[in-house]
């Protein structure tokens, strides 16, 4: 067994899935496991074709449900690291290794990649990118230092952040979430540059409405946050 675990969470993803996990096995010596979060093709069947473990979901719990099984997976069986990439082919496996050196490192609890950190070659609309800076500001006032990639799903933890996302982990559109939880638990965030593609094959299960809410729901969530926070210094009045 090796010390890192890649997750992948597949929800229909079986005309990429297969190609994601060549990549990963190219790129670098570590085990992956293919969470099928209540998928109705062959993503299954073609994930264990390309030789990673599957555990198969009855039900789509959605990512924070898919995720957490993940972690909980590499909690049990004592893995140091684990990384999130997605099935979708938007991570390249190439840029592992060096996300990895920085986690061994103890560079970081967690190493995200980020799209923003440095110039690279990925463009987002402009909808998408006023969204991601209203995130970056809400995630910079609760932290306290500035993270700029804060919807990224391309991430290294170590066993720390394993054990901690195993007990919790946002139910649904938490990659920002996360964020604030890993500062409140006094953990380190590295933001190391990346690139990253467009979607290989499929579709996103992220609609317009579902964006909208995806929105609302983070920035409430940071809110209460930055309430609690300053409630907890006394700083708050009712």
């Amino acid at each position: 067994m090796n010390d890192a675990l890649v997750i992948i969470p597949a929800l229909n993803e079986e005309k990429s899935v297969g190609d994601v996990i060549a990549m990963i096995k190219r790129a670098a010596p570590v085990d992956i496991v293919v969470i099928s979060d209540g998928s109705t093709d062959r993503t299954a069947a073609v994930a264990r074709q390309a030789g990673a473990f599957v555990i198969e979901l009855p039900m789509n719990l959605g990512i924070g449900g898919a995720m957490q099984t993940g972690y909980l997976h590499a909690h049990r069986l004592g893995y140091q690291y684990a990384i999130q990439i997605d099935a979708d082919g938007q991570h390249d496996p190439a840029d592992l290794p060096r996300m990895l050196e920085h986690a061994r490192n103890d560079e970081g609890d967690m190493v995200l990649g980020s799209r923003y950190v440095e110039k690279t070659s990925y463009r987002s609309s402009a909808s998408r990118r006023i969204g991601m800076v209203l995130l970056a500001t809400l995630v910079r006032i609760a932290v306290g230092y500035p993270i700029y990639d804060t919807t990224s799903g391309y991430r290294v933890v170590n066993r720390r952040v394993i054990e901690l996302f195993s007990r919790y982990y946002p139910i649904d559109y938490p990659e920002v979430e996360v964020l604030v939880l890993l500062h409140r638990h006094k953990l380190r965030i590295l933001e190391v540059a990346v690139e990253m593609k467009e979607r290989q094959a499929g579709v996103s299960s992220i609609t317009m409405v579902k964006s909208a809410y995806y929105m609302l729901k983070v920035s409430l969530a940071i809110i209460l946050e930055m309430l609690r926070k300053t409630s907890g210094k006394g700083r708050l009045r009712t």
